[in-house]
């Protein structure tokens, strides 16, 4: 005999009677959902932003343990001193020394900056001799892409078109663009001593009038020795330097620069030159800031690209190398791709074993819980990346337990004790709210611990304990203030023998006739047999932990994956010329075509997608080797491979093949290869030795890498 409905109070049952209510909030948290979902900026990796401040501070032919004496040791314990200074980092080489200082979290940047600057310049007793050391903060930058500008034309042309496209760039508001291959013009003035006794001037005076008409301003971010620089007037040229009005007497007459001194433009080498298939190349880095979106930006160089290469003359191309939000579409599609496959099991189980009705409103609170969430992590700050979207994942099914308890345990009392639908909806819902929130709250509190992970690991894995927090109470508001109401309708219409019940009522029909007919059986069985039941667990544990104890389970902090990206560098003995390194670059070109056409006749596919050499410096890692060298004497090549799921090797087997094939030519001094993997961590090892003088370090560095020779060959060491 059915009970009638009967009134009751309190907030579970306001939301189970009330309609309007129940369905206020479920379209509030649906539409809070779809507003932010395309609204939230898609990344890789979530932003790990370091607030650090550099000082840089030049002493020109000193040693580094001069530096590190006169210029590290009087300036490191002043900055230590700075409010908010959490470690540094000191560097003392020939000419230079580079301090870091990081900052505690959250810490007002512009100010450290001031407090930095207000320090260094209190310090007066740097030598005399050494430049103002320079202050510069921290500017946290992502690459987007690299964009290659080549083909058969000279360097100057291709410096052109690189400012045009930096320029469209700017108009579409990517703003951070780096220019490198380009050098900057010199222009060389030579003032016979004689001139200089006919006019009555001085060469300082020569300097002023040039200073006072061309004015000097980097274009863009200039980061290093290969960042393109240019003049900010349009006096540029010789004759327009020569042109400069040097002396005007009181007659009119006017005494220039050319007829005082001979004014030439220099045909100069660039300090840093880079090549793609023997032609001369030009690359702009597009980075974004930590507000940027990687995707968004990829898809406005890809039209500008496009549509300016359609401008330009036969055989130049604009090729983008390097794009990350490839990877990042590629690995954010794969998850997806996995979590939807996840969510249709979870609905497939649910209509198996629940009926339609039920199933469908257990099921309805996955979209709507997930779309609560994002739109909590929208307000957050938070991003979709790898860390939030796996949260998001392995969320898909705890979501469903609560409603799924509530859900059966309504459909329970209606069916089995006669309650009409609103009292078991209600009831349910009463009955389980207490075992549903204490099992969530203590799921909420494991994840919670992730939180009080610190570092720049903690940063990272910071979005998963959010996430997961935010999607479960997302969970307990639908279910407890949207499910009760739409359940008291559901289980109203479960008296019909629908078509679309037959699948549970098939599968529940089998489930009980195993339950009843083996399972019960079985555990009977385990509980007359307990001790060799019990026997047998502990011998499955100690076979897992002999694993773990003999080394078959190994420990990885982070299993980073592989990339596509292979770099070598080399440096040339001192004395070496441009031509030599030249040679050597040539040869680097060699060994990688060699090993690439064997790899392509052995697995049918060209393993490199890209290969860019350069002449004037180096890529990724810096060799040891490389301070103090002129940038002549350096040069590297990038190689870009395809997809790691494309090809049955790994680029390390790429490297070591590289390595055996390539040919030193005399004048080398140092040939590094590496490839490279991503995610946190560095290397594998580092070992650091202090204590002593530069003398007995070095030594004991040289002796710790000689020590580890030993090792295979692909071991890289930095001293």
């Amino acid at each position: 005999m059915r009970t009638l409905p009967t009134q009751a109070s309190g907030i579970l049952s306001y939301f189970t009677r009330h309609r309007t209510a129940a369905n206020l909030v479920l379209v509030a948290l649906i539409c809070a959902g779809l507003f932010a979902l395309p609204n939230m900026r898609a990344q890789f990796f979530p932003d790990v932003v370091v607030d650090d401040v550099d000082i840089t501070a030049r002493w020109d032919g000193a040693g580094a343990e001069d530096v590190d004496l006169a210029i590290v040791g009087v300036l490191e314990p002043v900055l230590l001193a700075v409010d908010g200074v959490t470690s540094s980092q000191a560097t003392a080489r020939e000419g230079v020394a580079s301090l870091r200082l990081e900052f505690e979290p959250g810490w007002d940047m512009a100010r450290a900056a001031d407090d930095v600057q207000q320090a260094v310049d209190s310090v007066t007793d740097l030598p005399q001799d050494s430049d103002t050391p320079e202050v510069r903060r921290g500017i946290w930058r992502d690459r987007v892409t690299d964009v290659v500008i080549t083909g058969p034309v000279a360097p100057a042309q291709l410096a052109r078109f690189a400012d045009e496209f930096v320029a469209r760039l700017f108009e579409q508001g990517v703003t951070r663009t780096t220019i490198r291959g380009v050098a900057a013009p010199e222009i060389l003035v030579e003032v016979p001593s004689v001139r200089l006794i006919q006019y009555d001037v001085s060469m300082a005076d020569i300097a002023a009038a040039i200073a006072a008409e061309v004015d000097s301003a980097p274009a863009g971010a200039v980061d290093g020795a290969n960042a393109r620089v240019r003049a900010g007037s349009a006096k540029r040229s010789a004759e327009e330097i020569a042109a400069i009005a040097l002396i005007r007497d009181p007659n009119g007459r006017t005494v220039s620069i050319g007829d005082v001194a001979r004014v030439i433009e220099l045909a100069v080498d660039r300090d840093s030159a880079y090549f793609v298939a023997g032609n001369p190349a030009m690359t702009v880095r597009v980075d974004r800031s930590d507000k940027g979106d990687a995707i968004a930006i990829q898809a406005q160089v890809e039209t500008i690209a496009a549509q300016m290469e359609a401008t330009l003359p036969k055989d130049v191309q604009i090729d983008l190398i390097r794009t990350r939000a490839e990877f990042i579409s590629g690995r954010l599609n794969i998850l997806l791709s996995n979590g939807l496959t996840g969510l249709a099991l979870v609905l497939a189980l649910l209509f198996l074993f629940l009926n339609a009705r039920t199933a469908f409103w257990v099921a309805a609170g996955i979209p709507v819980a997930m779309l609560a969430a994002i739109a909590l992590m929208y307000a957050a700050g938070l991003t979709l990346n790898m860390i939030s979207l796996f949260a998001l994942i392995i969320t898909l099914g705890i979501v469903v337990d609560d409603a799924i308890v509530v859900g059966e345990h309504a459909d329970y009392r209606h069916r089995s004790l006669g309650e009409d639908p609103v009292t078991a909806a209600e009831t349910a819902a009463r009955r389980m709210a207490s075992p549903v929130f204490a099992a969530t709250l203590t799921t909420i509190l494991a994840f919670a611990g992730l939180a009080a992970i610190g570092g720049r690991f903690g940063d990272l894995i910071a979005d998963i304990p959010f996430t997961v927090i935010v999607v479960l109470t997302a969970s307990l508001v639908e279910c407890f203030l949207i499910l009760p109401n739409h359940m008291s309708h559901a289980l109203a219409a479960t008296a019909k023998d629908a078509w679309y019940d037959r699948p549970s009522r098939f599968v529940n029909r089998w489930f009980d006739y195993v339950r009843e007919r083996y399972f019960r059986r079985f555990i009977g069985f385990a509980v007359k047999a307990r001790y060799p039941v019990i026997a047998l667990m502990l011998m499955l544990l100690a076979t897992q932990a002999a694993s773990f104890l003999r080394g078959d389970v190994t420990w990885r902090f982070f299993n980073a994956p592989e990339l596509s990206s292979v770099s070598g560098n080399f440096a040339m003995l001192d004395g070496a010329s441009r031509e030599d390194s030249l040679e050597m670059l040539a040869e680097m070109q060699r060994a990688v075509a060699a090993v690439a056409a064997r790899y392509a006749a052995d697995h049918g596919r060209d393993p490199t997608a890209y290969v860019l050499a350069e002449i004037g410096g180096n890529t990724g890692g810096r060799l040891a080797s490389a301070d103090g060298k002129a940038p002549e004497l350096l040069g590297s090549i990038s190689i870009e491979l395809i997809d790691p799921d494309l090809r049955p090797y790994s680029s390390f087997a790429f490297v070591a093949d590289l390595q055996s094939e390539l040919r030193q030519t005399p004048l080398v001094e140092e040939v590094s290869f590496r490839g490279w993997r991503g995610g946190p961590g560095g290397d594998a090892i580092d070992v650091q030795i202090a204590g002593a003088s530069s003398e007995v370090l070095k030594t004991a560095a040289q002796a710790g890498e000689n020590s580890a020779l030993a090792f295979p060959r692909g071991v890289r060491f930095d001293r």
